[in-house]
């Protein structure tokens, strides 16, 4: 859903466009980190993926603002209510002659999962999208407002063997990350950009989620596995907006 103004040049006024609408928002210390992100300047800020992320490096297009919608994952993925408990992976193959001894030792039955590849984050909104179309003939403020509260966790693609929170574990030790099964966006937040001449900004707030891929299988004791499959995790690291210019 997308909700638009436009400020359209009447007389010597059209200074700041002032928009309220529902979102969400992050309080204390993400608030801070927001504001810090956004700058005295009112830029928009920093997107995932630049210098100013802490998780992903990959270079921005260096403006702040965007020039297309968040990219939304193509994987068929299972949103998870529940990080702390294992997934149901099916009944235990048959032993077979359980008085043979196994030819190696191959430890105790386990559930497995290994991060391999870190990918760039990922913006879950939450609520509607905001526009404010700019009809004049100079760069205008736009001020945005979160005033919706929603909570976003963890989504996984099928063949995940461990608990998430195992999951997550694994991925904070291995590229020293800090990731949360859940975080909860807040409303009553703003936030300023600029929109040139006959130009609409977009601005959508939500959660930034960590893109994983790994492997999961299970050890079903007397050296017996499952087969290993590979699981695509996005996992919510921070809140912030979104911002985008067409």
């Amino acid at each position: 859903m997308r909700r638009e103004y436009d400020c359209v040049h009447s007389g010597s006024w059209c200074g700041k466009l002032k928009v309220k609408k529902r979102i969400v928002q992050a309080s204390g210390a993400s608030l801070a980190a927001l504001l810090v992100s956004i700058g005295l300047a009112g830029t928009a800020i920093a997107a995932p993926g630049s210098e100013a992320d802490p998780i992903d490096s990959t270079p921005s297009d260096g403006t702040g603002v965007h020039t297309a919608p968040p990219e939304e994952p193509t994987e068929e993925l299972v949103d998870v209510t529940d990080p702390a408990s294992e997934p149901d992976t099916g009944p235990t193959p048959e032993a077979g002659n359980s008085n043979l001894p196994p030819k190696e030792d191959c430890g105790r039955p386990s559930r497995i999962y290994t991060p391999d590849k870190k990918g760039r984050s990922y913006h879950k909104g939450v609520g509607a999208t905001l526009s404010n179309t700019n009809r004049t003939s100079r760069t205008l403020k736009s001020t945005f407002t979160s005033e919706v509260s929603g909570e976003v966790g963890v989504s996984v693609s099928a063949g995940l063997t461990t608990k998430v929170d195992f999951m997550i574990a694994e991925i904070e030790a291995k590229w020293d990350v800090e990731l949360s099964a859940k975080i909860t966006a807040k409303m009553g937040v703003n936030v300023m950009v600029d929109t040139p001449p006959k130009k609409t900004t977009n601005a959508k707030y939500g959660v930034y989620r960590l893109k994983v891929t790994g492997t999961s299988y299970q050890h079903y004791g007397f050296c017996r596995y499952s087969p290993k499959k590979t699981v695509t995790s996005y996992t919510p690291y921070k809140v912030g907006w979104y911002v985008w210019e067409e």
